[in-house]
């Protein structure tokens, strides 16, 4: 049975501190049919000393102005890095997580037992004695309890081409593609897979896009509004009836008094 050609793409900006492990971990694999590709959004640390270390990763250099929104600079470089990108399997990494030496090698095996799946979630060892918060079910129709960390997501690609078509890739700025993914895969491709196995290091970053968004501050209701309007677009191409809720109520009304205050 022939393997999969994996591309791992990597988004970077000034994430030094952690890049040379991320790479490391990534460039060290017991399963060797991948390609790396990594963009950097313009980093003005030693980024790119660190990943000219590397010879066989691909980097895309960032060369237009950042855009204020982390979320949107992420969304941009990993659809850069795709377009790049050969592998029929896509692994997706922040440059300030790491992989455990096996995770290739799980995830195809994971394809290669189910040829019908089209995206695969694998469970994070968290940092820091953060929480993750890990539902079990095969479906979920709440937007918000699994949303898995980036460097868990893995994608065959011909349905994260689906995804990119989808995305309205410059809209709803405060929304990161881990939570885009999430509600596409489960409501427009009714798709939701957990491999029950803990195959990523995941770095909870003062400095990283989520983690300085304290739960109930104006941004953080904001980002809540994005996920029902990208929820409804999504229901809205399936042809599906978006069905109000106590929780979209609620967000709807903080986020219009919000606004008002502005």
């Amino acid at each position: 049975m022939k393997n999969n050609f994996i591309s791992i793409l990597i988004t970077n900006y000034n994430k030094s501190r952690f890049l040379y492990k991320s790479l490391k971990s990534v460039s060290s694999q017991n399963y060797k049919n991948y390609e790396i590709i990594i963009f950097d959004d313009c980093s003005i640390d030693n980024s790119i000393k660190i990943i000219n270390q590397f010879k066989k990763i691909k980097l895309i250099k960032n060369k237009k102005k950042r855009e204020n929104s982390p979320a949107l600079n992420q969304i941009n470089g990993i659809k850069r890095t795709f377009l790049k990108s050969k592998g029929s399997i896509i692994c997706l990494m922040d440059s300030d997580d790491y992989f455990k030496r096996d995770k290739l090698k799980k995830i195809n095996e994971f394809f290669q037992a189910h040829k019908e799946k089209k995206i695969l979630y694998n469970l994070p060892i968290v940092s820091k004695k953060k929480n993750f918060n890990i539902c079990n079910k095969k479906r979920n129709k709440n937007i918000w309890p699994i949303i898995f960390p980036t460097s868990c997501i893995s994608i065959k690609r011909k349905y994260l081409k689906i995804f990119f078509k989808n995305i309205e890739i410059n809209k709803y700025k405060n929304l990161e593609i881990d939570a885009r993914i999430n509600i596409f895969f489960n409501f427009y491709l009714n798709d939701y897979n957990i491999i029950n196995e803990k195959l990523t290091y995941y770095n909870f970053d003062n400095l990283g896009i989520t983690s300085n968004i304290p739960k109930f501050s104006r941004k953080w209701w904001l980002r809540r509004s994005e996920a029902f309007d990208y929820l409804k677009l999504i229901l809205n191409k399936k042809e599906k009836i978006f069905k109000l809720s106590f929780d979209y109520i609620i967000t709807n009304f903080i986020c219009k008094f919000i606004k008002f205050f502005q």
